[in-house]
């Protein structure tokens, strides 16, 4: 079956961000408890490309396959997780990066690199890290994995913070986010 990318979400309303999101089906990697772990020899680098021993994986079905196979444990090592094998994945800032942002109806949707929608909500916080200088902002995403927001989506969600109130701080889904570094 070809893929099929979802619509751009400027175009989309609430209720289909909405029903985009839970017809995303990923495996249950929270409840594979393989013995058998290793080495993937796979890293993503800091602007969301992947790799695997020094050769970049070009093919995005590839990338979205192994990213819905990944996790993060509380030591902050990534996995890619199969029902029979756990391999550790160098990540050298967050698994995903956010590429787009929209706001609607009181809720603020991010398209991932994979094509992923993601909503900012209480499982799904913004967390502000960097300095006044170098402001970086991340969407937890699933399973303890992250996204960084690009630089462009950074500033989409300031020019929406400003809409808001004093640019400090942006509400989604009923939780306020601040965006000032701690």
């Amino acid at each position: 079956m070809p893929y099929e990318p979802p619509p751009e979400l400027a175009g989309l309303s609430l209720a289909e961000i909405a029903e985009a999101v839970a017809a995303r089906e990923l495996p249950p990697v929270s409840q594979w408890t393989p013995a058998d772990t290793g080495e993937s020899e796979m890293r993503i680098a800091a602007d969301g490309s992947w790799w695997h021993q020094c050769s970049r994986i070009a093919r995005p079905a590839m990338v979205r396959a192994f990213a819905s196979l990944l996790t993060r444990d509380r030591a902050g090592q990534h996995w890619l997780v199969t029902p029979g094998q756990k391999l550790a994945i160098a990540v050298e800032d967050a698994a995903f990066i956010a590429v787009d942002c929209v706001e609607r109806e009181g809720a603020l949707a991010f398209r991932l690199n994979t094509d992923e929608i993601v909503v900012a909500d209480g499982d799904h916080p913004l967390l502000s890290r960097g300095s006044r200088d170098a402001p970086a902002v991340y969407l937890m995403v699933r399973n303890g994995c992250e996204a960084r927001l690009d630089r462009s989506t950074w500033l989409q969600l300031a020019e929406i913070a400003l809409a808001q109130g004093d640019g400090s701080s942006v509400a989604s889904a009923g939780e306020t986010f601040s965006l000032l570094a701690a």
